[in-house]
């Protein structure tokens, strides 16, 4: 029998509610190739705005990631938020598992979606997503922000202690809680200083509703993204980027920030945002919302306003 009333469930509906109500709209797009993608769309595309493109980390989906920094970006931004490959209504009979397939999964959606040029800002995993989407499409892909996105990790670093989890089981076990337990190890993690713990209840109703669909396949993104990961095997990116991340992060330490900024070179910036943990955006929205500001809307002067996209000259 179904529950009568699910927090999770209507805290989602309520998220629906707000991205519809700024001006989105819900958009299925099939690809042809057993994946389908979802993506929340602009209900009208402005040819003079730059898009950009909002990908998020590991959690519930898409909505529950953005929802505070739709508001400020709308009157900018042809805003796309795609739900990467196994969260939200995305999935792929494919085996793929890597972050380079879901970057060439959200790019053949733009391309369906008639989206030649954009931005990107991924968090956490979804910055390992936008960091391959600028590796692998140099001339689509124009400003990069990554919020504390682990892309510099190697294999050997968590043998070697840099990790408050010492394998990738137990990461595996947090990231994808299945019990009230871990969705508070969890935020105790991700937060430098957690919210107050929600009761068990809620916490149950939050694991039914958000995560048990794709475990498997979950499971499988993030061996994917550790198994052999090597930093000489990481390309450079060339497009201007913002590194963002949690003085405090205890998911992806502050060392891989540093370690970021020095393989990309002298396109990358990095903000550090003092005492605040891995979950920049839900324990500092407004702080994170303004580099974000300050990067992609505030670097070109106003005679240039409309007449670049997205870095790239317009035609």
């Amino acid at each position: 029998m179904a529950k009568c009333f699910s927090f999770s469930a209507s805290r989602d509906s309520c998220y629906r509610y707000f991205f519809t109500k700024a001006g989105l709209k819900s958009s299925t797009t099939d690809l042809g190739d057993g994946t389908v993608m979802h993506c929340w769309v602009p209900k009208t595309h402005f040819p003079a705005k730059p898009s950009l493109v909002l990908i998020h980390g590991f959690g519930a989906n898409a909505m529950w990631q953005f929802n505070d920094f739709i508001p400020p970006l709308k009157s900018k931004f042809n805003l796309y938020v795609p739900d990467l490959l196994f969260f939200g209504d995305s999935y792929t009979t494919r085996p793929e598992r890597t972050e380079a397939f879901q970057a060439q999964c959200i790019m053949a959606l733009m391309d369906a979606l008639n989206v030649k040029n954009m931005d990107l800002m991924g968090l956490s995993y979804g910055g390992f997503v936008a960091y391959s989407m600028a590796a692998q499409f140099k001339e689509r892909v124009g400003r990069v922000v990554l919020g504390c996105a682990g892309v510099c990790l190697e294999e050997k670093d968590m043998e070697e202690g840099m990790f408050k989890v010492k394998t990738v089981d137990e990461a595996i076990s947090i990231l994808l809680p299945q019990s009230p337990e871990k969705v508070r190890q969890l935020m105790r993690l991700s937060f430098h200083k957690p919210p107050k713990p929600a009761p068990t209840c809620f916490l149950s109703d939050f694991i039914e509703v958000m995560c048990t669909e794709y475990r498997q396949e979950k499971k499988e993104l993030i061996q994917a993204l550790h198994n052999g990961r090597k930093l000489s095997n990481l390309p450079k990116i060339i497009q201007p980027t913002l590194i963002i991340w949690g003085e405090y992060d205890q998911v992806f330490p502050v060392e891989l920030a540093h370690r970021l900024k020095r393989h990309i070179g002298e396109n990358a910036e990095l903000v550090i945002i003092k005492n605040v943990g891995h979950a920049l955006n839900a324990e500092r929205p407004k702080e994170l919302y303004k580099h974000m500001k300050s990067f992609l809307i505030d670097t070109l002067p106003p005679s240039k306003q409309g007449k670049y996209t997205n870095g790239h000259k317009a035609d």
